[in-house]
C-alpha cells in the first residue's frame, strides 16, 4: 500500500502521509482580498467537514488577507500561487500553512530559490501541481501528445528543481480532467516517489458530471492504496465537494462516522413519494454524529428484507410505513409520521 509508506508531511496542525488519514480539501471560490466573505465561506466548509483550505492568491491584497482570515478559521489554509513567485513569499510572511506552485512557471531558479528559501525559514510544505492542461511543449512532443508519462516526468522534473535547493518538505498533485489517464499518471508516479500525494480530477464539471468523474477517478485511485488527501472539483458551491468527498471515503472504507442512507430506486410497489422521503432523510442526518446505517425503502413488501443490512429504517405502504431495525419489524405508524418516527429513533440512539 502506497499510502501507507509515503513520507509525513504537516499542513498547519494536520498531519498527511505516512498512513494517516486520506484529508479533505476543498478550495474558495471568493475573492481573497475579501477576508470578510472568504472567511465566511471557510467556515461554511469547516461545518461540512472541509479539513484543509486553499485560496488563491494573485494580489499582495490577498496575501496581506491571510494573516485576517487565519485568525478566524480552524483548519490550516493553503496559498494557492501562480507566477510570481513574490505573492508566493508573501503568503508565507502572512501565515499559509503551505503554498501550492508550479516551480516551472515561478520565473526561473533564482525566483524559485527565494521561494524555497522563505519556506525552509518557517518549514512550510510545498505543494508541486502539474496540470495536463499545462504540460511543456517538448514533453507533449516527446510522448506524442499529452499522456500520464508525460505528466509524471513534468512532476518530477519540478520535484527535483526544489530538492536541488536542498528542500524536501513536499506534496505532490498531478491532475487531468481525462479520468483514464490521471488514474494511470498516478499509478505510474507512486511507484516513483513517496512523497505524499493529492489527489483530485481537474476540470471534472458540474455536480452531476464531476461527481461522476470524480467518483470514478479517486475511487480507482485510492482502492489502490494512492493518495494522501483529495480534492472533489466541481463547478459549484465548494461545500458540495465536501459532501461528495466524504461519501467517497466512506464508500471505500477509508473514513468512519456519519450515517450513510441507503434508498431503493422505487418501482410500481412504491405508494409513497420515496424520493422526496430519501431526501428529506439524507438531509435531516447530515449532521447526525453516529456511525450507523439508515435505509429508506419505498415497498412494505420488500422493505424489510432489502433493509436487513441497515442498522435502521423505514418502508412506505399504503397510508402507514414500518419502522425497521436490522431486518425486523418494530411497528407500524402512519405515512405522515414516518420521518419523525425516524427522527425520534435516531435521538434516542444517540443517547
Amino acid at each position: 500500500m502506497h499510502r501507507e509508506h509515503t513520507r509525513t508531511v504537516t499542513i498547519g496542525d494536520r498531519v498527511i502521509g505516512g498512513g494517516n488519514p486520506v484529508l479533505i480539501q476543498s478550495m474558495t471560490n471568493t475573492r481573497t482580498e475579501d477576508a470578510e466573505a472568504t472567511t465566511a465561506q471557510i467556515l461554511r466548509l469547516e461545518q461540512a467537514g472541509c479539513e484543509i483550505i486553499r485560496v488563491t492568491v494573485p494580489t499582495i491584497e490577498a496575501a496581506q488577507a491571510i494573516a485576517e482570515i487565519k485568525k478566524r478559521i480552524h483548519i490550516p489554509l493553503v496559498a494557492d500561487i501562480h507566477f510570481d513567485y513574490k505573492m508566493a513569499i508573501a503568503a508565507i510572511e502572512n501565515g499559509a500553512d503551505k503554498i501550492r506552485i508550479n516551480p516551472g512557471n515561478i520565473g526561473g531558479r533564482e525566483k524559485l530559490a527565494a521561494v524555497v528559501a522563505a519556506a525552509r525559514e518557517r518549514n512550510i510544505p510545498i505543494r508541486v501541481g502539474v496540470n495536463s492542461g499545462s504540460l511543456e511543449k517538448e514533453l507533449v512532443e516527446k510522448y506524442h501528445g499529452v499522456t500520464a508519462d508525460g505528466i509524471v516526468e513534468s512532476a518530477l522534473d519540478k520535484v527535483h528543481m526544489i530538492e536541488e535547493e536542498d528542500y524536501e518538505n513536499m506534496v505532490i498533485s498531478i491532475k487531468s480532467s481525462d479520468v483514464l489517464m490521471c488514474i494511470r499518471a498516478h499509478e505510474i508516479l507512486a511507484k516513483k516517489t513517496l512523497y505524499p500525494l493529492h489527489v483530485g480530477i481537474t476540470e471534472s464539471g458540474t455536480l452531476l458530471s464531476g461527481n461522476i468523474k470524480s467518483g470514478i477517478g479517486l475511487g480507482v485511485i485510492l482502492y489502490q492504496g494512492i493518495g494522501d488527501t483529495i480534492r472533489v472539483s466541481l463547478t459549484g458551491d465548494p461545500v458540495e465537494e465536501i459532501k461528495s468527498a466524504k461519501l467517497i471515503l466512506r464508500t471505500l472504507g477509508l473514513r468512519k462516522g456519519g450515517i450513510e442512507v441507503v434508498s431503493c430506486p422505487t418501482c410500481g410497489r412504491t405508494k409513497i413519494d420515496l424520493i422526496g422521503l430519501a431526501n428529506q432523510v439524507e438531509a435531516m442526518t447530515a449532521d447526525i454524529p453516529l456511525d450507523i446505517k439508515v435505509a429508506v425503502m419505498g415497498c412494505a413488501v420488500n422493505g424489510p428484507g432489502e433493509a436487513k443490512e441497515a442498522d435502521i429504517g423505514i418502508a412506505g405502504g399504503i397510508g402507514e410505513g414500518l419502522l425497521i431495525k436490522r431486518g425486523e419489524i418494530i411497528r407500524k405508524v402512519p405515512e405522515e409520521e414516518l420521518l419523525n418516527t425516524l427522527r425520534e429513533e435516531l435521538l434516542h440512539w444517540q443517547e
